[in-house]
């Protein structure tokens, strides 16, 4: 029969509690969201779906082609300066969402010959990308600058180090300074994904290669994610003008694919104006991170240290995950839940989310929730 292997693969998910199942959210809910990314609590603010809402009436409801037909736009052009700007890089490029960003960043920068260096915490996106480059992938021990330097040592010819900045699992920041010094020891690239620092981390939210003072240099590119921080959707990749214009004449998800719709375009311009305007958005986000870190400690839970706005809980085993955050959620309180195969390091988890705009009664809410439905 065809297909007859889906039906094992389904039944080996089951017996191992690992199936995924799709839960569509009503437009509004009782829930305290603590799941989502949405970290400065901008994806509902009335000026950025008024940007969405406005370029959709001006533009149109998509992109109408890929960007180098009909799909770049003047909306696209000023997200994009904009964004250059705020983060401190040359220029900027807009793809319809971050996980092609990171591919192309990767692909475009990683040709046959160059030597991937990949952090063994990576998200699955930038693991896509080195899977999918020319060049070969050397997969080292996570936020260790040493193991850097040790297999850039090892290779002679082009090569690039890959690193998430805030790895999305445990919420913990990586060593971008070392990275970069390690690197330039070899004459190497740097290639840095910024989906979890980008709004949370730096002056006013301008991300984490900006607080490692790394942003703007030559030999750094930057991608970040238009859907957590910014409240919309789409990804873009930062860096020098001569890198991003090679990616708009090398990478494939830029070239083949349609472009990010005006939607998406406009409320992120619009959330990236806010973010501007109210730069202790940021600041607050992480200060949410790490009271709800003071207080599930001091409850007896074991969690991770948040470096941004990522709250890592540790579980006894994948079943008592799920449980746990299914009790959670009968409770009035939507976690996120990381269990194998998507924790590199096996260890299942609750993965709170911090928001700019919870306040200290939902803080305390979300704490007593999570202490009380322990396993």
């Amino acid at each position: 029969m065809a297909f007859g292997w889906i039906d094992e693969q389904a039944e080996l998910r089951r017996r191992a509690g690992l199936v995924r199942t799709l839960r569509p959210r009503p437009a509004g809910t009782p829930l305290l969201d603590l799941a989502s990314n949405d970290y400065l609590g901008l994806a509902r603010h009335p000026k950025v779906t008024e940007g969405a809402a406005r370029a959709a009436r001006t533009w149109g409801g998509g992109a109408t082609g890929s960007r180098l037909v009909t799909g770049t736009t003047e909306l696209h052009a000023e997200l994009e300066r904009e964004l250059a700007g705020f983060c401190g890089f040359e220029a900027a490029l807009v793809f319809s969402s971050g996980y092609a960003a990171n591919l192309a960043a990767v692909t475009a920068l990683a040709p046959h010959g160059s030597l991937i260096v990949s952090d063994a915490g990576n998200h699955a996106s930038l693991i896509d990308g080195c899977r999918l480059a020319r060049g070969t992938t050397q997969v080292v021990a996570h936020s260790d600058p040493d193991a850097v330097r040790k297999a850039l040592g090892g290779h002679d010819g082009p090569a690039v180090a890959v690193s998430d900045t805030v790895f999305s699992v445990d919420g913990d920041a990586a060593p971008l300074a070392g990275l970069a010094e390690a690197c330039r020891e070899y004459g190497a690239g740097l290639v840095l994904d910024d989906a979890h620092g980008l709004g949370v981390l730096g002056d006013g939210g301008r991300g984490a290669p900006h607080a490692a003072g790394v942003a703007g240099a030559g030999d750094v590119v930057v991608t970040v994610t238009l859907s957590k921080s910014l409240g919309s959707q789409g990804g873009a990749v930062l860096g020098p003008a001569r890198v991003i214009e090679h990616l708009v004449n090398a990478a494939r998800t830029f070239i083949f694919d349609t472009g990010l719709a005006p939607a998406a375009a406009g409320a992120a311009l619009a959330a990236l104006r806010l973010l501007r305007r109210e730069p202790a958005r940021a600041a607050r986000a992480g200060a949410v991170a790490r009271e709800l870190y003071g207080r599930l400690t001091a409850a007896g839970l074991e969690a991770v240290r948040p470096d941004a706005a990522v709250v890592s809980v540790r579980a006894p085993s994948p079943e008592q995950a799920v449980r746990w955050a299914a009790d959670c959620r009968a409770a009035g309180l939507s976690v996120g839940c990381f269990r194998p195969p998507s924790v590199p390091d096996g260890i299942s988890r609750l993965r709170l989310t911090a928001r700019a705009d919870l306040s200290g009664a939902e803080i305390e809410r979300a704490v007593r929730v999570i202490g009380e439905t322990r396993p």
